[in-house]
C-alpha cells in the first residue's frame, strides 16, 4: 500500500505537506510529523507545511506553517493529509503542484491526489503514518514521534473510542520508545483556562434531549457573536470544542452541536453506538463512522438532520 507514497516522495526534492482547515491535533501531528520523518529519513530535501493557523494546537511544536510563493510548487510533491473532500484542503495550491500524494483515515469520499494513501481502519492519519515509517524502514526522531503521538491520542479520544484496537496500541508503544514524555502531551491536552470550564457549563445548560437517544444543541449568530465577545473564542472552537458537553450523558447514545455562522450552520455529529456517517454524507458532509461534520444551509435543515439521526437510532435507513 505504501511503496508508491515512499517512490513519489523520494523523487521529489521539494515536499510541500496540506492538511485539512481548522486544524485539530491530528492534522496538525500528521503534518508536523511527515515532515521531521522525511527531514530524519531525506535530510537534503526541502519540506514545508502550509495551511491556516490555529489556537488550540499552538503548544505543538513545529505547527507553525511556513509562508511560501505560488512558484514553489512549480516542480514540487504536494501531499494532503487526513482530508477526505477537496473543498476541506487548506491551501488550494497543493493541485498546482507537480505531483500530489494524500494520507487519510476518513470513510473515501472522493479521489484528491495522484497517489491515494487510504485506510479507514487507522484510528488517525498519524497512526497510519506510523504504520508507513514502520512498514517502509524509516527511522522515526524524536519530535516525529512526539508529534505522530499526539495525532493518534486526541483522534483516538484518548484510545477511548472503539477505533482504537490493538495495533492502535502496538503503534503508540513504537512511538514511545522515543526521547519524549507522554505526560507533557496530556498535560498540555487536559489543561484548560477558567473561561473555557465556564463556557463548557453554559453549553452544558444549553442540551436539548430529542428523544430516541439523540441530544443537541443550538448556537445560533447572535449568541455565537456574544460568545466569541466574552470569551474570545471562535466558530470553530465552539463547533468542535463543545460537541463534547454531550457525550457521556447517560441514555444518549448519539449527538449533535449546530453553530450558526454567516457561511451557514456548522454541524458535528458523534455516536456511541451507531454508524452516523450517512446522516452527514446525506447533507454533504463526511467522516467517521461515529463522528462525523457537515455544513448546512440553515437552522431549519439542522432539524431534519436531528430526525434522520434519530431514525438512524432507531435502526432505519434514512
Amino acid at each position: 500500500m505504501f511503496e508508491k507514497a515512499l517512490e513519489l516522495i523520494k523523487r521529489y526534492d521539494t515536499i510541500i505537506i496540506h492538511r485539512h482547515s481548522n486544524p485539530d491535533g491530528d492534522a496538525l501531528g500528521s503534518q508536523i510529523g511527515l515532515k521531521a520523518l522525511i527531514k530524519e529519513n531525506f535530510p537534503n530535501k526541502t519540506v514545508y507545511i502550509v495551511g491556516d493557523r490555529t489556537r488550540r494546537y499552538a503548544f505543538m511544536e513545529g505547527w507553525e506553517p511556513d509562508d511560501i510563493p505560488d512558484e514553489t510548487y512549480n516542480n514540487a510533491l504536494a501531499v494532503v493529509l487526513d482530508t477526505s473532500a477537496k473543498f476541506m484542503i487548506s491551501d488550494d495550491r497543493y493541485a498546482t503542484a507537480k505531483a500530489t500524494l494524500r494520507f487519510d483515515h476518513h470513510i473515501y469520499c472522493e479521489d484528491i491526489c495522484d497517489v491515494d494513501v487510504i485506510d479507514s481502519t487507522f484510528e488517525s492519519c498519524c497512526g497510519l503514518l506510523t504504520q508507513f515509517a514502520l512498514d517502509m524502514d524509516l527511522r522515526l526522531n524524536r519530535l516525529a514521534a512526539k508529534s505522530l503521538f499526539t495525532g493518534m491520542v486526541t483522534d483516538s479520544g484518548r484510545f477511548r473510542y472503539d477505533s482504537a484496537t490493538s495495533r492502535t496500541f502496538r503503534l503508540a508503544a513504537v512511538l514511545t520508545e522515543q526521547d519524549f514524555d507522554p505526560n507533557e502531551v496530556y498535560c498540555e491536552l487536559y489543561a484548560d483556562d477558567y473561561k473555557n470550564v465556564k463556557l463548557r457549563a453554559q453549553y452544558t445548560m444549553k442540551i436539548v434531549f430529542a428523544g430516541d437517544g439523540v441530544a443537541y444543541i443550538i448556537t445560533t449568530k447572535q449568541e455565537l457573536a456574544d460568545v466569541i465577545k466574552e470569551y474570545d473564542a471562535d466558530s470553530f472552537g465552539i463547533s468542535r470544542g463543545m460537541v463534547g458537553t454531550m457525550a457521556d450523558i447517560r441514555g444518549v447514545d448519539s449527538w449533535v452541536n449546530f453553530t450558526e455562522t454567516e457561511q451557514g450552520v456548522l454541524c458535528e455529529l458523534r455516536s456511541k453506538k451507531h454508524n452516523i456517517n450517512p446522516v452527514a454524507v446525506k447533507y454533504g458532509g463526511g467522516g467517521h463512522a461515529k463522528a462525523s461534520g457537515a455544513t448546512v444551509a440553515d437552522l431549519e435543515t439542522a432539524m431534519k438532520m436531528v430526525e434522520d439521526m434519530k431514525a438512524v437510532n432507531r435502526g432505519e435507513t434514512i
